[in-house]
């Protein structure tokens, strides 16, 4: 069960990584590891508000991220841009709200690994090889942010912004 319980070790919460770290290495969670839990405990309802807020207020964000994006980069829905048609624009709107989905992903766990393992693993390649600018989509996640926390509180926003700054990181 350990072994299995190993396999999973980047996707899980902070708790179960200390708690499988020190069964594979024989020993007890050290005072530092604990008092990760207890900081990772202590902000949990935080964390929860935050991905309610954002699950929420999905539509309004995506509306307003792509307001904002279409309006710093007109040339993605003129005729030829990757979202001028209705489709592309459709599915525009759906990787908006997968990226959110991500979010709210790391969010909760506290942790960027959802994000990079459900999301980023591929998503290069994957932009490329359907002619969609990846500098873009970039773009696209910087505005996704800016609608995101200017719903939050200033620290749920300090909170939530670096999950954005990862992804915007790691596709740049």
């Amino acid at each position: 069960m350990i072994q299995l319980l190993s396999n999973n070790l980047d996707s899980m919460s902070v708790v179960s990584k200390v708690i499988l770290k020190a069964d594979d290495e024989l020993r007890y969670p050290t005072s530092g590891e604990l008092e990760g839990i207890e900081q990772f405990l202590q902000t949990g309802q935080q964390r929860i508000r935050i991905a309610e807020i954002l699950a929420e207020n999905e539509k309004k964000i995506v509306e307003q991220a792509s307001k904002l994006l279409f309006k710093r980069r007109p040339d993605f829905r003129a005729p030829g841009g990757n979202a001028s048609g209705q489709k592309e624009y459709n599915q525009c709107l759906r990787d908006y709200r997968w990226y959110l989905r991500l979010v709210t992903y790391g969010v909760l766990a506290g942790d960027k690994d959802p994000i990079e393992q459900i999301g980023l693993i591929g998503v290069k390649e994957m932009y490329n090889s359907l002619d969609v600018p990846v500098p873009g989509m970039v773009e696209a996640i910087r505005c996704l942010k800016e609608a995101s926390v200017g719903l939050l509180t200033k620290e749920d926003a300090d909170e939530a912004s670096p999950y954005f700054d990862y992804m915007i990181q790691e596709m740049s």
